[in-house]
């Protein structure tokens, strides 16, 4: 079974950093993109950073020059590095990869969220 599980999010005042980690796990075969998106009470969900397997990187344009995305292929995780953190990035941030056991087609993954609250 598929898991993607997250960690790093806190609490941080404004202006500090946080990175958050997603390590996808279970019987996979390969793992085509990965990303970052969140969701802040009241509001949609929405794309933070995506990276492909061949590395290249797309941001929101709220989070240009200030955050980075990375991954490690053999250990099938990504990362988000948030650094110059503003209240407004407050929000339940879910990593997303779109990956393939073997035997099947590729598809869409979530993992559970991970809190990040930046206070001012």
């Amino acid at each position: 079974q598929v898991r993607l599980v997250e960690s790093g999010g806190g609490l941080v005042q404004a202006g500090g950093s946080l990175r958050l980690s997603c390590a996808a796990s279970g019987g996979i075969f390969v793992v085509n993109a990965m990303g970052w998106y969140r969701q802040a009470p009241g509001k949609q969900r929405e794309l933070v950073a995506r990276i492909t397997g061949g590395r290249s990187t797309i941001y929101a344009d709220s989070v240009k020059g200030r955050f980075i995305i990375s991954r490690d292929n053999a250990k099938s995780t990504v990362y988000l590095q948030m650094n110059s953190l503003k209240p407004e990035d407050t929000a339940v941030y879910y990593c997303n990869a779109d990956l393939a056991v073997l035997g099947t087609s590729l598809r869409d993954y979530w993992g559970q969220g991970t809190q990040v609250t930046v206070s001012s």
